[in-house]
């Protein structure tokens, strides 16, 4: 499994554009099982959340290569997706994230480098 990741956190549609949240939520998607058959990301899964009083109401985790995510998220189209689900979702974002076995890597090295500040 893959030790990078790529979280794209959204909250709720703006009023009135729920219609057109569902059609750009759609529009990633298909764009992203495009990315994992042509071998440029290992997994993805969205997902939801329910009622808990914060801003988050879903996410999708794209699993893969650090390489190929940055490819990725730096691609026209992702950008274009990006912008279009900014407008009609309420705060969106996209953040790097670290998995698997890179994240036992880090969190050793930050117990080794902090070791002698308790």
């Amino acid at each position: 499994m893959a030790d990078f990741g790529v979280f794209l956190g959204f909250g709720f549609p703006v009023r009135g554009r729920e219609e057109a949240a569902t059609k750009v939520f759609q529009e990633l998607l298909a764009f992203l099982g495009a990315q994992a058959q042509q071998g440029n990301v290992e997994s993805f899964e969205p997902g939801f959340l329910q009622p808990h009083g914060g801003d988050l109401s879903g996410f999708v985790l794209v699993r893969g290569e650090r390489s190929k995510l940055d490819a990725m998220v730096a691609s026209q189209e992702f950008i274009r997706l990006s912008t279009r689900g900014e407008t009609i979702v309420e705060r969106f974002g996209v953040v790097n994230c670290v998995l698997g076995q890179e994240l036992q890597r880090q969190m050793g090295s930050f117990i080794q480098d902090t070791g002698d500040l308790r």
